[in-house]
């Protein structure tokens, strides 16, 4: 099994920045790709930025240009740079793990991340 532990979420003003972590332990044996993931209240979770074994990154296109994702393979170790922050940025951020292509979704246990306007 596989285990994803997120930081790095808190409380900032609009236009502050914050770097979240997620670490990935266990049963690693490959990584089709990591990323995040956010759900605000009342709404669906989205897709914010993946990572992937090979390609580039993926964003959402509310996040472009303000959003940065990285990964440190060695350490199994996804970062995401959030500058610019607005107050519709506010939700739970959950990191996100698969495998492989078609494998199942290991999920972290969320991250709060709450912008003040």
């Amino acid at each position: 099994q596989v285990q994803l532990v997120e930081s790095g979420g808190g409380l900032v003003q609009a236009g502050g920045s914050l770097r979240l972590s997620c670490a990935a332990s266990g049963s690693i044996v490959r990584v089709f790709r990591m990323g995040w993931y956010r759900q605000a209240p009342g709404k669906q979770r989205e897709m914010v930025a993946l990572s992937f074994f090979s390609g580039a990154p993926n964003y959402a296109d509310s996040v472009k240009g303000r959003f940065i994702i990285s990964r440190d393979n060695a350490k199994n170790t996804v970062y995401l740079q959030i500058d610019s922050l607005k107050p519709e940025d506010t939700a739970v951020y959950y990191c996100n793990y698969r495998q492989s292509v078609f494998g199942n979704d290991v999920w972290g246990q969320g991250t709060q991340v709450t912008v003040s306007s």
